[in-house]
């Protein structure tokens, strides 16, 4: 095993295998994460993922104390003596390599969270790093939303869940478009190798496709999903930072691709978060003015009026009452 000093991000390991697409291949690391996801399930381990800030007050109050159980270990990313962990579960994380020192103690590199029916690999806490792999409040907002619009739709051969991440958005809806080929997109390769290991884990065999946006996907699309960051990030990490319009110029970018390129009769379910000004909603505004031109229709909404209120004090929201969720279903024809 290899340990590090504190939480780390995810690194790719030698034996995983080369090319755009490896969906199939799952050995060495890979295989001992998904033993690890197996073994957690059969403990019927549960954990909800919060905000950072939420998580920061959380365990604000146990600096240094070792884990008390698997939620400790896993979902606040505490430290621990590796003789409190049930064996099946020690054995998967040090084959995985993704265990570091804490002090005396040992610390996991990964989280795992609860999702729907099942559970997610992602990036231990703090996620500071260019490659980290977030999970949170919004993707359980994402799943429920997209979830709540498939029903409605006409049949659906393709689904391509763009900026992917972890791979919540597909896995969640795989079980409403059955027999859908499933593509996943992503800028960050380490973020598509932890979305197949959770997709296998769902029972689910997905492509990988890096890139930014659709740029590297080729062929038709029913169905884009996509959940973009959306805040202002002065780091400007690609899993956080949604550029411009104070965050929601990824959003807006993503969306007019998506609108570009789905079949007619196909659908982009959008959700994201927008910074409200003056009671005036920026994105929406774009997208009102810009798809219409491209033969499209907007159904757009708020999900929660006011998400992530202590960011409305940084740099870049000078002027930003509340930041908004958001859903917008885009159609073609």
């Amino acid at each position: 095993m290899v340990l590090t000093e504190g939480p780390a991000p995810f690194r790719s390991g030698a034996d995983h295998a080369a090319g755009p697409d490896r969906a199939a291949v799952l050995t060495g690391t890979d295989s001992a994460l998904l033993d690890l996801l197996h073994a957690l399930r059969a403990l019927d381990y549960r954990f909800v993922t919060v905000t950072p800030e939420t998580h920061r007050r959380a365990v604000a109050g146990r600096p240094g104390k070792a884990a008390a159980d698997l939620r400790d270990v896993f979902g606040w990313s505490l430290p621990f003596d590796p003789g409190a962990l049930p064996g099946a579960v020690l054995d998967a994380l040090e084959r995985s390599r993704m265990i570091g020192r804490a002090g005396g103690l040992r610390r996991s590199r990964i989280r795992v969270s609860s999702l729907e029916r099942t559970l997610f690999l992602h990036s231990a806490f703090p996620t500071e790093a260019e490659d980290s792999i977030f999970l949170g409040p919004d993707s359980y907002r994402f799943a429920r939303f997209v979830r709540s619009r498939i029903p409605a739709l006409g049949p659906v051969r393709r689904l391509v869940d763009i900026g992917a991440g972890a791979g919540v958005g597909a896995i969640a809806a795989a079980p409403l478009v059955p027999g859908a080929r499933l593509t996943l997109t992503d800028v960050n390769p380490l973020a598509l190798r932890v979305a197949r290991i959770n997709a296998r884990f769902a029972g689910l065999e997905v492509e990988t496709v890096e890139g930014p946006g659709l740029s590297a996907v080729e062929g038709p699309i029913d169905l884009a999903i996509a959940n973009p960051p959306f805040v202002v990030d002065p780091a400007k990490r690609r899993y956080r930072d949604g550029g411009g319009m104070r965050g929601a110029a990824v959003s807006l970018e993503w969306a007019i691709e998506a609108a570009r390129r789905i079949a007619p009769g196909g659908t982009v379910l959008l959700y994201t978060g927008s910074a409200i000004t003056d009671g005036c909603d920026g994105l929406r505004v774009a997208l009102e003015e810009q798809l219409p031109a491209l033969g499209c229709s907007l159904d757009y909404g708020e999900i929660d009026p006011d998400i992530f209120g202590e960011l409305i004090e940084e740099p870049g929201y000078e002027g930003v009452e509340r930041i908004a969720a958001i859903g917008a279903a885009i159609r073609k024809g």
